[in-house]
């Protein structure tokens, strides 16, 4: 319950709806309930149980009220005059007429009552969406390694997919059928005390059964929607790693790599929906049962002329009961089907729940300017019980370029990592000019900083956009002259629309080096003053090595640059290389005096001249 309650608080306000929603569903269930109340006039006209002296007693025009009381003795007085004035059959086609234009009204305000909703759900769908797509981008870097990105892809789309689909859907089920069988059951007790206490006996017998089959849909539904998760993050890797499943004609390994996911999931909701189809026949068959006990313990009453209720009022009562389990089995269908509506709304609570580490602090201020240095101060960071970096003292003086090299797990991406706080240390801290960048906010800070990586991040859009990415009304000029700084504009001109040319899901229509100057370009228009580039050449060819290394150049002219190196030749010229292995400073100097003392530096770059 606290699930779905949560769930409709994404519609606030509520004044827009439950006012309206509730005066039409009460409206709608009172002539609903007015429909059968008719039955027992027609009933007695039909079994001539209206003797004349009776209907003239009818013919008073009652004082009004706000009553049902005054409501009957209207109708019975216009029902009196009719049936002395023109007999049965106008008395008959009173109440054919009254029952029409009472089904008519209530349909009307139902018809209204589906409207609103219709709206509310809307709402609730699309703030959910925002909210859990809002709280996927502010999440850290580390969020993101613990979580597989199918199962976050399946949370963001299948999950709200089935939230609109099985909670907000029945919503109207839920609010408008026991206001129905309160109404029913208030007319069934003001008919017969005995016999309706007689029922409530027998009802909650069918409630326990259903609330156990309950039970066990929502345990499959976690199953399953967690199994549809590993079927997306098996489709995504396939998708995205197509390249290598061809070249390692590793298809059959993929193929049962996914027919174990895809028939796993297929057991889970063939048992999901045989529980689930059971539901409402199960229900209907508890509620004929219950309606066959009353008619014979009630008949025989009536029989025995130990009941108050005459025989079309008997049978009046037991078509009200039978009304009573309508909105009953509706009720426990929209149970059975909300419960993979509530499951997926615990997931997707979850990830809103999630809050992130690396965020503001309260008095969190805007970092005004960089002027003099950055500096790594008795710095440390574990990733649960692994030491990453070890007591890390550096500092980059504004204009310099630092280069940091080492074996693969020696932390330098870490490292870098922590400048714009995609991570935040667990000992030690960041500064620039003597300032704390934790004391700062994450988007002044980070608006200091351009970024390239080893792995090209574009995005299916134009070469224009991609490169003004973030960047407000950036004109033409720039976006060009960017790119020619970035080695790139010539390629672009060569593309089918320039730099209207759509690009493809991550850049696929480029190669490795024109996606790889494309990110330099970006970071360029940005023109940040400190720059962060992570092995930006390492996966590239000779030639494309060449101009994307030109194309940095000119980018770290004149700013700070933290540079992650694999190939060492790319970084000879920086201000301070600094040498890292298992998560320490081994080694720090220029490139020259590194290579004249024997350790770890010259024995790497021996090893790749020689290579």
């Amino acid at each position: 319950m606290k699930t779905y309650l949560r769930i409709l608080n994404f519609a606030r306000p509520f004044s827009r709806y439950v006012p309206l929603y509730f005066a039409f569903t009460l409206l709608g269930t009172f002539f609903g309930l007015l429909n059968f109340t008719f039955l027992i006039p027609l009933l007695n006209v039909l079994f001539d149980e209206v003797p004349k002296s009776e209907a003239v007693q009818m013919v008073s025009l009652p004082e009004f009220s706000v009553s049902i009381e005054y409501g009957k003795a209207l109708f019975n007085y216009y029902f009196g005059t009719i049936l002395l004035e023109t007999g049965k059959a106008g008395a008959l086609k009173f109440v054919c007429l009254i029952i029409l234009a009472s089904v008519l009204l209530s349909n009307l305000f139902k018809y209204l009552g589906q409207r609103v909703i219709v709206q509310l759900r809307a709402r609730v769908v699309k703030n959910l969406r925002h909210d859990v797509y809002e709280r996927i981008t502010q999440l850290q870097l580390g969020y993101f390694t613990n979580e597989r990105k199918g199962d976050l892809m399946s949370r963001m789309t299948n999950d709200v997919q089935e939230i609109e689909s099985s909670v907000i859907s029945t919503l109207t089920t839920v609010v408008r059928e026991p206001v129905a069988i309160i109404g029913f059951f208030i007319i069934l007790f003001t008919m017969s005390v005995k016999l309706t206490l007689f029922t409530l006996i027998i009802l909650p017998l069918s409630g326990i059964i259903i609330s156990a089959l309950s039970k066990k849909l929502k345990r499959k539904a976690k199953e399953g929607q967690h199994s549809l998760g590993s079927i997306l993050t098996v489709i995504d890797e396939t998708l995205g790693g197509m390249r290598v499943i061809k070249g390692f004609n590793a298809q059959p390994y993929i193929m049962r790599k996914f027919k174990e996911e895809n028939d796993r999931y297929a057991r889970i909701v063939k048992s999901m929906f045989n529980s689930r189809d059971l539901a409402s026949p199960l229900s209907e068959v508890l509620g004929v049962g219950v309606v066959t006990i009353i008619l014979y313990y009630g008949g025989s009453m009536v029989l025995n002329n130990e009941s108050e209720l005459s025989a079309a009022e008997f049978i009046a009562y037991v078509v009200f009961f039978s009304q009573v389990l309508v909105p009953a089995k509706a009720l426990s269908s929209s149970f059975s089907n909300i419960q993979r509506g509530l499951v997926a709304g615990e997931r997707i609570l979850s990830i809103i729940d999630t809050q992130p580490t690396i965020r503001d602090k309260a008095d969190a201020r805007q970092l005004q300017q960089f002027e003099n240095q950055i500096e790594f101060r008795n710095v440390r960071f574990s990733y649960e019980k692994d030491t990453v970096l070890d007591n890390i003292n550096l500092t980059i003086p504004k204009g310099k370029t630092v280069a940091l090299v080492g074996p693969s797990g020696s932390g330098k991406s870490t490292l870098a990592d922590l400048l714009p706080r995609f991570y935040d240390p667990t000992a030690g801290g960041i500064f620039i000019d003597g300032t704390d960048i934790k004391d700062c906010t994450l988007h002044s800070v980070r608006n200091f900083m351009g970024i390239v990586t080893q792995e090209s991040i574009l995005f299916n859009d134009t070469i224009f956009n991609n490169i003004a990415f973030n960047k407000e009304n950036p004109t033409m000029e720039e976006v060009v002259a960017a790119a020619k700084i970035a080695n790139a504009h010539e390629f672009i001109m060569q593309t089918p629309d320039g730099y209207e040319t759509m690009i493809g899901d991550r850049g696929s229509k480029l190669s490795g080096g024109q996606r790889q100057r494309l990110s330099i370009a970006r970071a360029v228009l940005k023109n940040p003053p400190i720059l962060i580039l992570d092995e930006a050449t390492s996966a590239l060819d000779t030639e494309s090595e060449k101009l994307v290394q030109q194309a940095l150049t000119n980018l770290m002219q004149s700013r700070t640059s933290l540079v992650i190196a694999h190939r060492l030749s790319t970084i000879q010229h920086a201000d301070e290389i600094i040498v890292m292995q298992h998560g320490k400073i081994v080694e720090r100097g220029t490139h020259d005096e590194l290579s004249m003392n024997n350790g770890l530096y010259s024995k790497l770059n021996q090893m790749q001249v020689s290579g």
